[in-house]
């Protein structure tokens, strides 16, 4: 890998900035980070020397900012400004060791699934997954002893549905063995002696861009995986607290933020929630609108940096208010659970390519 450049500063546009409040107020001594692309501050982009995401486009245009899956600033970036902790990304910390990780480390790569590891386009090898990623945690922390004071933000599982319906791989475990991984890692890590979660569940992904394009079938089998995700990821929690009471665990309702944003875009300053601001992908990208946070969706599946700071502050307001659970996902969405396998069926005899997409 080659050594990358670390940015001296970071554009923090006033009107995303969330509220500001005091470290004394949430007094964690550190943020770790595990996750995929929406939590990614740089490691994949140092990991591909400098590849992925693609900084410019092919007419040199600024595309993606410093490493990160957007425009500008992601959650992390936010919520770490929030609480007065900002994470060093985990492979430029290996490559340059001196820049120091004392306020947490963010472990996130990506096109991270789940579990161990995970392929990613155009990338020699695997990358970490979620728990791969918590593995690397423990094999760096003295006796596998982790910070009981600071907070440790658990966030993924689209590739894995992403990868499953497209690869027409969708079965009666898919879900279960990604609420298993995510379960298992926050295990792993209270084992350690964490005591802090930040957990999320995952926005409707069969309404981006990028779903939205491959068809209807592409919506539902892809909504109704995260529905199921969401009711089990919200059970598994519901088991880790009852079993573990002394653990902090805080549930962080996206999918509730972003059907909230599609349902009233001018509400939280958008004029667009159903396009991608950025003409191409993380891969190759050829023009980047004028205007990227009034959109939604920065390219065809990840957030702008206006949604993002939005991410920021819906999990902020849930550690402030002590949200320990997530509501159950509505009912007007049962009848994707029942119709999401069909539509897998539809989508294998259309489409066998395979795509990580975050």
């Amino acid at each position: 890998m080659k050594k990358a450049l670390l940015a001296a500063g970071c554009i923090v546009f006033s009107v995303m900035s969330a509220s500001k409040v005091m470290a004394a107020d949430l007094d964690f001594s550190g943020l770790f980070v595990f996750g995929d692309s929406l939590s990614d501050t740089g490691n994949t982009f140092t990991a591909s020397q400098g590849r992925f995401p693609v900084p410019t486009t092919t007419s040199g245009q600024p595309a993606y900012f410093q490493g990160r899956f957007s425009n500008n600033l992601i959650w992390v970036d936010y919520f770490g400004q929030q609480i007065g902790k900002q994470p060093v990304p985990f492979v430029p910390l290996q490559v340059n060791p001196s820049i120091g990780g004392q306020e947490g480390i963010n472990f996130a790569f990506g096109g991270a699934q789940t579990g161990i590891s995970s392929t990613f386009p155009g990338f020699e090898g695997d990358i970490p997954g979620v728990l791969g990623q918590v593995g690397l945690l423990k094999q760096n922390s003295p006796n596998s002893t982790l910070d009981p004071n600071a907070i440790y933000s658990i966030f993924g599982g689209a590739n894995d549905y992403f990868d499953a319906v497209f690869s027409g791989n969708v079965n009666a475990n898919t879900v279960t063995g990604v609420v298993g991984n995510l379960s298992n890692s926050i295990s792993l890590l209270a084992q350690g002696n964490a005591k802090n979660f930040l957990v999320f569940n995952l926005p409707d992904i069969g309404e981006t861009p990028f779903a939205k394009a491959q068809g209807t079938a592409a919506t539902i089998a892809l909504n109704g995986l995260i529905q199921q995700h969401n009711e089990q990821l919200a059970s598994a929690l519901g088991n880790l607290r009852t079993l573990n009471p002394e653990l902090n665990i805080y549930s962080v309702d996206i999918n509730k933020l972003f059907r909230d944003a599609r349902e009233n875009p001018g509400q939280f300053g958008f004029q667009n929630v159903t396009d991608a601001c950025l003409e191409g992908n993380f891969l190759q990208a050829s023009n980047v609108c004028d205007n990227p946070n009034s959109f939604l969706f920065f390219d065809d599946v990840h957030p702008s940096s206006r949604a993002h700071a939005l991410i920021a502050n819906t999990a902020l307001a849930s550690v402030k208010g002590g949200s320990k659970s997530i509501p159950e996902p509505s009912t007007e969405l049962g009848i994707l659970t029942l119709a999401s396998l069909g539509a897998v069926r539809v989508l294998k005899r259309k489409n066998n390519k395979r795509l990580v997409c975050k």
